[in-house]
């Protein structure tokens, strides 16, 4: 899924950290954050890193959904944005049920540009 927007509490922030891509080095960050329907792990990419602490409700746009161990996960990049709400929008830490979503065996993830392919490209039989 893409270009999705929530509200939502933070309820664990990482520490920003470079990984190595196919792209290069990147900085990221991890969180875990959840609303009245269950958490969900957070990945801020580039210099939304570390933008996000715990405890803070925030509103997210633009985000897109990946698959990763059979868990789904929320991303947020330069195409995204996030904004600090007020505490009384989105229930406290305490409030929010353990429950995860969990990505179907059967879904694939979408090419997030179409069109593009990076390996071998189209193969004439």
């Amino acid at each position: 899924m893409n270009n999705l927007s929530l509200k939502v509490r933070v309820i664990e922030a990482g520490e920003p950290r470079i990984i190595q891509t196919r792209k290069g080095p990147r900085t990221i960050s991890n969180a875990i954050v959840g609303d009245e329907t269950g958490r969900v792990k957070l990945t801020l990419w580039g210099d939304k890193a570390g933008t996000i602490h715990e405890g803070e409700a925030v509103e997210i746009e633009g985000a897109w959904t990946t698959s990763y161990r059979g868990e789904v996960q929320l991303n947020v990049g330069s195409r995204g944005s996030i904004s600090e709400l007020s505490g009384e929008e989105v229930p406290g830490s305490e409030e929010i049920p353990e429950n995860t979503p969990k990505a179907s065996q059967s879904s694939r993830p979408s090419r997030r540009f179409p069109g593009t392919y990076t390996r071998g490209g189209y193969r004439r039989r």
